[in-house]
C-alpha cells in the first residue's frame, strides 16, 4: 500500500469533516489525503460503495474508517509511521 493517496469524504458544513481536514492541513498531508466533498454525485457514489454512512470517513485502499475520532486514529498512525500508510 505505499505511495497509496488516501481519500477522505468529508461535508464542508460538518464540524466533524472540518476536525479532520484540520489535522490534514495541521501535518502537511495534503500530498498524501484526496479530498472527496460527498456533495459531489461521484464523491459520494465512491463513499457509499465503500460502505460510507457517516462523515468524515477515510478510505486508505482497504478499510473506510468512519467518524472524525476513528479518521484522526488512522491519520495520526500515517504520521507516526513517517507518511507511509
Amino acid at each position: 500500500m505505499t505511495g497509496h493517496v488516501l481519500e477522505l469524504f468529508h461535508r464542508i458544513a460538518d464540524l466533524p469533516s472540518a476536525e479532520a481536514r484540520r489535522y490534514v492541513v495541521d501535518y502537511e498531508l495534503e500530498d498524501r489525503v484526496r479530498f472527496r466533498n460527498v456533495a459531489f454525485p461521484e464523491a459520494e457514489a465512491a463513499w457509499r460503495e465503500r460502505g460510507g454512512h457517516s462523515t468524515p470517513a477515510l478510505w486508505d485502499g482497504e478499510q473506510l474508517h468512519q467518524g472524525a475520532q476513528a479518521v484522526v486514529a488512522r491519520l495520526q498512525a500515517v504520521v507516526n509511521l513517517g507518511r507511509d500508510p
